[in-house]
């Protein structure tokens, strides 16, 4: 229990620590443009960018998850056994009931949001619930509702909203370099060799920054599947639950309609469905641990 404590509070300070980093590196991209542009109100407009981006991914970023995956909230009138097993591994957790919703895919699947406990949201597929028997669906549940619990759930959410600022502005700055807003003759007039020096460290920051940025959301991803899988099975004290329900979800070849690079991390196995070669370049990018890894772990378990 101590242990799982001090995973929730790591978690805490990787969330703010992942905003810290965010507000150093737009502030530092805004400095850079502003040096090769030659214009000071850039460096403004990306202090004031940064600050309210991060408000937003703090406060709002469940909400834009929700929307981008279409998620729809549901009443305990509209699927009473869903929630009853919620409400009860809620009780058995010690954490507060989560708002539910179910999103319009026959893929199942599933994934938890929020920026706390009091704010927390547990989001299933309707795939999920026509596939699993109870005790499936009480393993995936529990592993949800320990993301709930372990606070990783905050740390991955602001991830999509601040990966993607960082891939869109990297973005802008290419666009706007390829298309001679910041070449030829300004550089030529005012930055001379240094000039050209700063558009070529703008350009490598451009591009390795998106790159850097997914690296470090999947790392985080690969990592806390793994605590919720334990988690989750010392919930519900039945391992084999989750490892057949991470059978049948890894199985299942059904595409997801929403499936987003953005919020693949979030969903206890990853939406996109195909081959999916095993060198260590390609799992490099893997935003889940291979599922049967998972079930191993989940059936060697002795609880």
């Amino acid at each position: 229990m101590s242990t799982l404590y001090s995973q929730a509070e790591s978690n805490v300070r990787k969330t703010w620590l992942l905003i810290t980093v965010f507000l150093i590196f737009i502030i530092a991209f805004g400095w850079l443009i502003s040096k090769i542009v030659g214009n000071a109100l850039i460096l403004y407009i990306a202090v004031v960018f940064s600050i309210g981006t991060s408000f937003v991914s703090y406060w709002y970023s469940d909400k834009i998850v929700l929307a981008t995956t279409k998620a729809k909230p549901i009443e305990k009138r509209d699927n009473p056994e869903l929630y009853r097993i919620v409400e009860n591994l809620c009780i058995t957790a010690g954490v507060p009931l989560p708002r539910i919703y179910v999103l319009p895919e026959t893929q199942p699947n599933a994934f938890a949001t929020g920026r706390n406990q009091e704010h927390a949201v547990v989001a299933v597929t309707a795939g999920l619930l026509q596939r699993l028997d109870r005790a499936e669906l009480e393993g995936v549940i529990a592993h949800e509702l320990s993301h709930v619990k372990n606070k990783d759930m905050l740390v991955q959410t602001v991830a999509v909203v601040l990966a993607g600022v960082i891939a869109i502005t990297s973005s802008i700055f290419l666009r706007f370099t390829i298309f001679g807003g910041m070449g030829g003759k300004r550089n030529n007039k005012s930055g001379g060799q240094g000039g050209a020096i700063m558009l070529a460290l703008g350009l490598v920051a451009a591009i390795l920054a998106p790159i850097a940025a997914s690296l470090i959301k999947m790392s985080i991803s690969r990592k806390r599947e793994f605590l919720a899988d334990a988690s989750g099975a010392l919930l519900t004290r039945y391992p084999e639950g989750l490892a057949r329900a991470l059978e049948k979800i890894s199985n299942d070849p059904t595409p997801m309609k929403k499936a987003s690079n953005s919020t693949a991390h979030l969903f206890i196995s990853s939406p996109f469905k195909g081959k999916q070669q095993k060198n260590w370049f390609t799992k490099l990018f893997l935003t889940h641990p291979p599922a049967q890894e998972r079930i191993k772990a989940l059936r060697d378990m002795r609880v």
